[in-house]
């Protein structure tokens, strides 16, 4: 796990005399994700660099040292992830004739798959979480990949006349004339959510590769050319309905994909362990870590003053597994310690408010490992949210009405636009649905702490795209959950989740690694009936089956928690005067980018105790805290 940078600069344009030390520096901004070795490699004729920071995992000697060639030159690599099945791909390589290996890395396998299939042939064979940059000297060529759900991030664009990449924002801030301005559609879509849905950055010009993409960038043009090579959406509609077999079948099936998935992320040179909350998925990672036959360890954070801590819960199952665990207390103080440094972890607005219990899970686990393997992704992708089911039946709620009943409610839902008085408020909110107009539409209402009606800004239209994007491919399933559940897969997935745990792990140096995103697994997921996920009012029904294999039911069966700190007292106490100072601001609007108005009523009812508005006051405490430590020019 590491951290890349780089320039291309075809035109040797003024900074070109500079460009290995540009590199250089943008790199050093990395020094968290990498702490253990750094390089630049750079070819000033072509007018292109490439950075690393690296975090050692896998073949631990210079010989994983990158920037990285491939074996006959052609190819120079700085990749940053995880190949999980390298060891299966280098005996297939060497099988054919390639048995001239200068290391044991994941790295150089994949540039030796690279130089005798392709870039776009490789990518299909990898299971992986990464991001990478691959420069061909041959071809005059740079590529960027992307793994298929998105877990290592990678931003592009091109800035004072070069085309710069970089694993986190903070890396082109060595640039001349950083910042540029922000987008008006990603702040649109960063205030309904909280965090930002698709490719835009927070700054004009500035993009994150795709989940499951690469993109080809040459001298003579400018824009990139991006090729989708796996795209949850389509590979959700392509397999569903694929499972034929009874539910016994599934299970069997489901444990060994399981299985193969937790031995290939448990490779490991360094000390590993896993995270383990109680629940159902890092439980069930967990438990076939332990059926491995080695020694486990596990961790969680200790909350003893919060009403959902899950602490106790751990601590059983890790008894009944027989891992060596970990129960780490934290306390009040230690979350609100954390507060002004998040929007510096996190390089762009973000406010998914499990981010602090995140980031001290990581703080914690560091010292003892280097690699956790976490239950991410089964939520997404076995239904484990009850709102793909309040969703659905709020569209068919919506659906069945005749067509003039929905113009009419959604006219005067529209009409109300702004109306702040609570009653006009609830009954505004109870006519929204009707004007979503897509069930696509209505379920990113379903994730939005601020929506159009509320009158603090404008519904620009390109906040809509993602989601419009995403539910294009699923129109065929025939459950409107199975849509819901695909969507978040493509964008509520890497978009929220894995930038959660990827800003909280890598400030950290932690590498976290998610068995239940395995692109066979997921798939075999997709083609599952629905009975099999959802069943007595309850999601993951098929996971859960599998864990009782291995865990008493006893131990797990509870109603789903999250991961939420007490926002709502938190601000009415001891973050109350940071959050007054914030909302007071002359510029609470950040430069103009929202009507502050809505901002400060709701402010004042949630500090009076009148109402709990904690989490959409979160999203703009995070974005003016962003806003102020950045500078930017909006």
């Amino acid at each position: 796990m590491c951290g890349l940078a780089g320039i291309f600069d075809p035109a040797h344009s003024q900074v070109a005399a500079r460009l290995e030390g540009l590199t250089r520096a943008m790199a050093e901004q990395l020094v968290h994700r990498g702490p253990d070795d750094a390089g630049v490699w750079h070819d000033a004729a072509a007018g292109v660099a490439l950075g690393f920071r690296r975090l050692a995992i896998i073949d631990l000697s210079p010989a994983g040292h990158q920037p990285m060639a491939s074996a006959s030159g052609r190819y120079v690599i700085a990749f940053n992830g995880e190949i999980y099945n390298f060891t299966e791909l280098r005996r297939m390589l060497a099988d054919g004739g390639n048995g001239n290996w200068r290391g044991h890395s994941d790295t150089e396998v994949l540039l030796a798959l690279i130089e005798r299939d392709g870039v776009e042939r490789a990518l299909a064979l990898v299971d992986g979480m990464f991001a990478f940059a691959l420069w061909d000297c041959a071809e005059q060529r740079l590529t960027l990949a992307r793994d298929r759900f998105g877990e290592k991030p990678l931003y592009y664009g091109w800035h004072a006349g070069v085309f710069a990449f970089a694993s986190e924002l903070k890396s082109f801030a060595a640039l001349p004339q950083w910042p540029p301005r922000l987008d008006p559609g990603a702040c649109a879509a960063y205030l309904r959510h909280g965090w930002l849905p698709g490719q835009q950055s927070i700054f004009a010009g500035i993009s994150r590769l795709g989940p499951g993409q690469f993109a080809i960038i040459e001298a003579g043009r400018r824009q990139p050319r991006i090729t989708t090579y796996w795209s949850a959406p389509e590979r959700a509609a392509a397999v569903a309905g694929r499972f034929s077999g009874n539910e016994d079948d599934a299970a069997t099936e489901l444990e060994r994909l399981l299985r193969l998935s937790v031995d290939r992320r448990m490779i490991s040179d360094v000390p590993l362990g896993a995270f383990l909350s109680g629940g159902t998925d890092s439980s069930i990672v967990a438990a076939l870590m332990c059926a491995s036959g080695r020694s486990v360890r596990t961790f969680t954070i200790s909350f003893p003053d919060w009403a959902n801590d899950e602490a106790p819960y751990a601590a059983e199952v890790a008894r009944h597994l027989g891992a060596e665990h970990s129960a780490i207390p934290m306390t009040e103080r230690d979350c609100l310690d954390l507060v002004p440094g998040l929007a510096t972890m996190y390089d762009e607005p973000f406010a998914d408010a499990s981010q602090i219990p995140t980031a001290l899970l990581c703080r914690a686990t560091r010292p003892h490992v280097t690699v956790a393997l976490s239950g991410d992704g089964g939520d997404e992708l076995f239904g484990g949210y009850p709102r793909y089911y309040g969703a659905e039946r709020a569209w068919h709620r919506v659906a069945r009405k005749p067509a003039w009943v929905r113009g009419i409610a959604a006219f005067v839902a529209d009409g109300m636009t702004g109306q702040d008085w609570p009653p006009l408020r609830r009954i505004r909110r109870k006519l929204e649905p009707y004007a979503a107009g897509a069930p696509e539409l209505l379920y990113r209402d379903a994730l939005s702490w601020w929506t159009a009606g509320d009158g603090l800004l404008p519904d620009n239209a390109s906040a809509a795209e993602p989601w419009q994007a995403a539910a294009r491919p699923l129109a065929g399933l025939p459950s409107l959950a199975q849509r819901f559940m695909a969507m978040d897969a493509a964008l509520y997935l890497p978009d929220d989740l894995e930038t959660k745990i990827d800003r909280a792990s890598m400030a950290v140096s932690l590498e976290v690694r998610a068995p239940l995103l395995q692109p066979t697994l997921a798939e075999f997921a997709w083609s599952l009936p629905m009975a099999m996920k959802y069943q007595a009012g309850r999601g993951k029904h098929l996971l859960r089956q599998v864990l009782y294999r291995h865990v008493p039911q006893a131990l797990i069966d509870r109603p789903k928690q999250g991961f939420d700190p007490p926002l709502r007292d938190w601000l009415r106490g001891p973050l109350r005067d940071w959050a007054d100072d914030l909302i007071a601001s002359d510029d609470l609007s950040c430069g103009g980018l929202f009507d502050p108005r809505p901002v400060r009523n709701r402010w004042v009812e949630h500090r009076s105790g009148r109402r709990n508005w904690a989490f959409p006051l979160w999203v703009i405490l995070m974005l003016r805290s962003w806003y102020g430590k950045t500078c930017v020019t909006p």
